[in-house]
């Protein structure tokens, strides 16, 4: 049997990613070579998307074969989308970017995909991470420590292809990374598929953060109130997270912030009578109370397993957690209360499966919307496709909104003008708008800037401005580079080939119109 895989790595430019890229190497000289090496850098884009991110430090000697692709900073599940939906091969393996894979690990995932039943739609590797022998682990070592046992982590996790086409990849409302992977590993299951657990292995080491790192941690509580919202009050139990502690955060802010009220009426100049103000100072001494016994109670089962008075890092250790202790219930809260808020009340409770609904297609100008004419500044060579207005007036009809994404070179030549551009523009407006959102990039090929398709800065501005996620968008384009540039956006594509459209272009388009009037057949 063929071993047919691929490596995707999104990274936010770690300094790990060069470790992880040379143990890559390793391992494929001594196993089996995967397809692709796909690094997705998930920076976000400088210069409001125009400028390029200095290139990523792939190290001296990178994996042969690897490709960079840029997302533009929309976080670990748009770039594994990316990464996945750029290449062909059976089965597609995920690894973070700050583990590091043993020599033997390219030939152990050979063993776990080709051992994979028909029914299996991924197989989990296991997670090492090195602790330190001479000294219990601190709080952060703890929490790094749980992807030992945590379900279907993307740090090192490997799926078909089919079964992520067929449950259309990871959601990415998950713009952390935190629980995109537990939420695509639930919809797989649920679609009817099998995951396991392999025999390779990748070691994970405890990366260094700051003081106030398990404070920002926090922000996950967002995406517990999305996952939740999408698979029930039980997703926890689907999920194999644990029961975690919001109720006793719960408890603990509703104390601390009576203990603030209580004192704040105990001393206000006018208070109604001195009874009133006396029953304040008892209420802001028991609610003060509580508050400080479930902060205490809660940072010392937090110092229980870590280190002891006299062993390295103690000091610094008991510091941290004293005042961590205290900011984590008030962050825990607040990020929950905001991400209920955002997924159920400000969307009227009811929130979309992935993938999401259609709500918006962009079509490229020249070749799609209408003929082609090289670097045209003259307005009455405009001549639109056929059926191109029927199809756009159809889309409106339909309640879509409508979109140009176009690369105009010829002005960054020199060629035309952007007054010249902007005449021709204006009267495609008049035969075949009125359009929601206009995005041209009118840099050359060696500008190397963010929004010249198959780069993803047009489709991001247009989605943005049409106030959407790009996953609600479909470009409709004549060339590889409109669907490139719908691959790295994680919008949707549909290609309607042109006698300039090359043939690898069409083989590898995912969504093939025969003409322009098709497309609506197909979104």
């Amino acid at each position: 049997m063929t071993f047919s895989c691929s490596i995707v790595v999104p990274t936010v430019g770690r300094p790990e990613l060069p470790a992880l890229l040379d143990s890559l190497r390793t391992a494929c000289a001594v196993g089996p070579q995967p397809f692709d090496v796909v690094v997705v850098d998930d920076r976000p884009f400088p210069d409001r998307g125009r400028g390029r991110n200095p290139a990523l430090d792939l190290g001296p000697d990178p994996v042969q074969g690897v490709r960079v692709l840029r997302t533009g900073g929309r976080g670990p599940a748009a770039a594994r989308n990316v990464g996945w939906r750029s290449v062909r091969t059976e089965w597609v393996a995920f690894l973070d970017d700050d583990v590091v894979v043993p020599e033997r690990w390219a030939a152990a995932l050979k063993q776990d995909l080709t051992m994979a039943g028909p029914d299996v739609a991924g197989v989990q590797g296991r997670i090492a991470v090195p602790l330190p022998g001479h000294r219990p682990p601190t709080d952060l070592e703890r929490n790094t420590a749980g992807l030992e046992t945590a379900a279907w982590p993307t740090a090192d996790m490997a799926y078909r292809r089919v079964a992520l086409l067929a449950v259309h990849g990871f959601d990415e409302r998950f713009a952390r990374a935190y629980r995109e992977d537990a939420d695509l590993a639930l919809r797989v299951r649920k679609a009817g598929w099998d995951l396991e657990q392999g025999v390779r292995f990748v070691e994970h080491p405890v990366r260094a953060a700051g003081t106030l790192a398990s404070v920002r941690a926090q922000a996950g509580n967002a995406d517990d109130a999305l996952l939740r919202t999408l698979h029930g009050p039980d997703w926890r139990r689907l999920t194999g997270a644990g029961r975690g502690r919001l109720p006793w955060h719960v408890a603990t802010v509703a104390a601390g912030l009576t203990a603030l009220g209580s004192c704040l009426a105990a001393v206000r100049p006018a208070a109604p009578n001195p009874r009133t103000a006396r029953t304040a100072r008892t209420s802001a001494v028991l609610a003060g109370s509580a508050w400080a016994g479930l902060t205490a109670a809660f940072a010392a089962q937090r110092l229980a397993p870590g280190p002891r008075p006299g062993d390295d890092d103690y000091g610094p250790e008991l510091r941290r957690m004293v005042l961590t202790s205290v900011l984590i219930p008030f962050a825990a809260v607040g990020r929950r209360l905001l991400g209920t808020w955002r997924w159920r009340r400000a969307l009227g409770g009811n929130v979309p499966a992935w993938p999401l609904p259609i709500r918006a297609v962009l079509f490229d100008r020249d070749g799609t919307l209408v003929h082609d004419v090289p670097y045209n500044g003259d307005p009455d060579a405009v001549e639109p496709m056929p059926g191109a207005r029927r199809l756009l007036d159809g889309l409106r009809a339909d309640g879509l909104r409508i979109g140009v994404v176009s690369n105009q070179s010829a002005i960054g030549r020199g060629l035309l003008t952007s007054a010249q551009v902007d005449a021709v523009d204006e009267r495609v407006g008049r035969l075949l708008g009125p359009f929601d959102t206009w995005q041209r990039c009118p840099h050359r090929p060696e500008d190397e800037c963010a929004c010249r398709k198959p780069e993803p800065g047009l489709v991001l501005r247009a989605a943005a401005e049409l106030r959407m996620f790009p996953a609600e968008c479909v470009v409709v384009g004549d060339i590889g580079s409109d669907v490139g540039a719908a691959v790295a956006s994680g919008a949707r594509s549909v290609l309607v080939p042109t006698e300039v459209t090359r043939r690898e272009e069409l083989s590898a388009a995912p969504v093939v119109a025969a003409t322009l009037e098709e497309v609506v057949t197909l979104l």
